[in-house]
């Protein structure tokens, strides 16, 4: 009898506890409640709080200095065959899209930068206790701010256009070998796509996906002839190009032009390693022979400054 009461006092134990538990571990109906009327559409000034301050703020800033510039510009009268957006799109296409600017977005950085830097400036000089040059300090850094964008993009342009030229050799060669097995020139491009990742092969895969929406691999090429104009990859598509219009065998084609740039690249570094002691030249005269002319006439400065002190 006592065990029994023992176990039947545990049974009731264990169900007080199931018990107290149970609810907790359920969902609550009161919270599901408050969970339904809280559960609501987001307002638009709620999703706009939600972005980044450069898509709230930074983004529309520039994009109204950008209108106001290209009012500046309509207003004045130009004699460019091509509106200043279309060459501004130009460089950008030629320099990569960089930052993934626009045309727009470049001229109202531009803008912001040149009143940033001539606010700045102006209001330094203004505390610091020299209201004359604050006006010509603003005016020359907001000059400077207006033209630091274009070389920005500039110096993107020359280092893709590097980069093309160092790629295309190697590019070639793996072409060569892909149409050599018995690849088509497309499938070649898409190996050469696929087994590097640079500024040439990136703008061969833009070619690959333009032939894939059905445009014509002629104009394709042509395009990126225009978007690159870099003279080596200008001469390897016009070969190409050529020889697809006499019929000519394109592995042929690759065979020559693969040669040729790797020629090329080592005309191109024996021009550089001559031009190296020329280079040197100047870091010697400045850094290395006066630590050696103190080293050398170091030692015998005291008995040479001795003897011109004697000698009267």
């Amino acid at each position: 009898m006592v065990l029994v009461a023992t176990l039947l006092g545990m049974v009731a134990v264990g169900l007080i506890f199931l018990g107290l538990y149970l609810p907790r571990s359920g969902p609550d109906p009161v919270e599901q409640r408050l969970l339904m009327f809280t559960d609501r559409t987001k307002t638009l000034e709620e999703i706009e709080l939600q972005q980044p301050f450069t898509e709230r703020v930074v983004k529309p800033l520039i994009t109204r200095l950008s209108l106001l510039v290209q009012r500046i510009q309509q207003r004045r009268k130009t004699t460019r065959k091509e509106s200043p957006l279309l060459a501004i799109q130009r460089k950008l296409v030629m320099a990569g899209n960089p930052y993934g600017w626009s045309a727009s977005d470049f001229l109202g950085v531009k803008a912001a930068l040149a009143i940033i830097l001539g606010a700045v400036f102006f209001f330094l000089f203004t505390i610091g206790g020299k209201p004359g040059y604050a006006l010509t300090a603003g005016l020359m850094l907001g000059v400077l701010g207006w033209f630091v964008p274009d070389l920005l993009v500039r110096q993107k342009i020359t280092d893709r256009r590097r980069q093309i030229v160092r790629a295309l050799p190697d590019a070639l060669d793996l072409l060569v070998i892909s149409v050599e097995a018995g690849l088509g020139f497309d499938a070649a491009l898409q190996r050469l796509v696929e087994k590097s990742d640079n500024a040439l092969t990136r703008e061969f895969a833009r070619v690959l996906a333009e032939l894939r929406v059905g445009r014509s691999r002629r104009e394709a090429l042509r395009d990126m002839m225009d978007r690159t104009q870099v003279p080596d990859l200008t001469n390897f598509i016009s070969a190409l190009l050529q020889a697809e219009q006499l019929g000519v065998s394109v592995s042929k084609v690759l065979t020559i032009q693969a040669d040729q740039m790797r020629t090329v690249r080592r005309q191109r570094a024996e021009q550089l390693a001559a031009q190296a002691p020329l280079k040197m030249l100047i870091p010697l005269a400045m850094f290395i022979f006066p630590a050696l002319c103190i080293v050398i006439l170091g030692p015998i400065w005291p008995t040479v400054a001795g003897a011109g002190v004697a000698l009267p």
